[in-house]
């Protein structure tokens, strides 16, 4: 799963980048990201069904403040790179700096700072690569929250879109066990009647209200869901009273397991079309989740509302690349 914190982690990264200009014309975005943590090898990703991949996540030296790749848990960005463009030779590949699991106290030191904010751009040297090297300008994305409304936040919208490329917005984690409720909710509703702020479309909608163009943003696709623990197995709906995770902490599972979990258990499937999720049950175990239906009709939306694109969290988690063929 995606932790919250990635988007705590934007706001420190977004101090140093807004002085930063250097966009080129994009193509349409299908893109996934590849999280060193999974045991999903590089050499695996059918890159074919890409135009973009991110390599997750880079670090932060916490005395240099300069961008980091550890050896021990992560393919180095080069060798990340050749692998997936050797099915693919024009993927794009993107490094991916932070992530849910990063030192969020050492991102806000460095942005605390000048000094420590320009040793981080120089050991990134985005703009600079490009010009002594040549070639076209390399890209610049942020993953941002699911609205521009970040609680009592105001972020500066004109700035981020002059900056970057494109945003890659979390339209995912709105729910899960333990996070609201005691109750089985969409965690990546397209549309939520409901609870009418909580979903996809509104979080989009307010990216665009604030002016940001709606060409600058990829919406972004759970590769997973959770599963919660029914109270009483024959009320499995969405909205059910549920007893907290039906799984692990926190009831996060990937689409590869959800569908083993379906096929063991002969759980039942249902699609709502009216707020755009999957889920499933079976006994007490009750799993919301995006599947082809929702990964297929989130596709449309994107395109019909001039959308950039798509991104997953993550290639590691799908069911034998049955998500990741569902694209523009």
């Amino acid at each position: 799963m995606a932790s919250k914190t990635s988007s705590i982690l934007l706001f420190c990264v977004l101090h140093f980048l807004l002085n930063l200009r250097f966009s080129v014309a994009q193509t349409a975005v299908k893109g996934s990201y590849w999280y060193s943590g999974t045991e999903f090898p590089v050499s695996n990703i059918n890159s074919s069904l890409f135009t973009h991949l991110f390599c997750a996540f880079a670090g932060l030296d916490p005395t240099t403040y300069r961008v980091t790749i550890s050896n021990s848990d992560s393919t180095q960005f080069s060798t990340f790179t050749r692998t997936v463009q050797q099915k693919n030779p024009s993927v794009k590949t993107l490094l991916s700096i932070g992530g849910g699991g990063a030192n969020t106290t050492v991102f806000a030191a460095m942005a605390s700072q000048p000094s420590r904010r320009n040793s981080f751009i120089d050991s990134a040297a985005v703009a600079n690569e490009s010009r002594t090297s040549g070639k076209a300008a390399l890209l610049l994305s942020a993953a941002v929250f699911r609205s521009s409304n970040y609680y009592t936040l105001n972020l500066p919208v004109q700035n981020i879109s002059y900056s970057l490329d494109w945003i890659n917005v979390m339209s995912y984690d709105f729910y899960g066990p333990g996070w609201s409720p005691n109750f089985t909710a969409p965690p990546a509703a397209l549309y939520n009647a409901t609870l009418s702020q909580v979903n996809a479309a509104a979080g989009i909608g307010d990216w665009i209200q604030a002016g940001f163009p709606a060409n600058k943003i990829v919406l972004g696709l759970p590769f997973y869901g959770y599963a919660w623990r029914l109270v009483n197995a024959n009320n499995n709906g969405l909205f059910a009273p549920a007893a907290g995770a039906a799984v692990s902490t926190y009831g996060d599972l990937g689409y590869n397991q959800i569908r083993s979990f379906i096929i063991s258990n002969k759980a039942t499937t249902v699609f709502n079309s009216t707020l755009v999720t999957d889920y499933c049950y079976s006994g007490t175990t009750w799993i919301g989740y995006d599947g082809v239906s929702s990964v297929t009709t989130k596709v449309g939306y994107a395109k019909g509302k001039g959308l950039l694109g798509y991104f997953a969290w993550n290639v590691g988690a799908d069911y034998n690349g049955t998500l990741s063929q569902t694209g523009l």
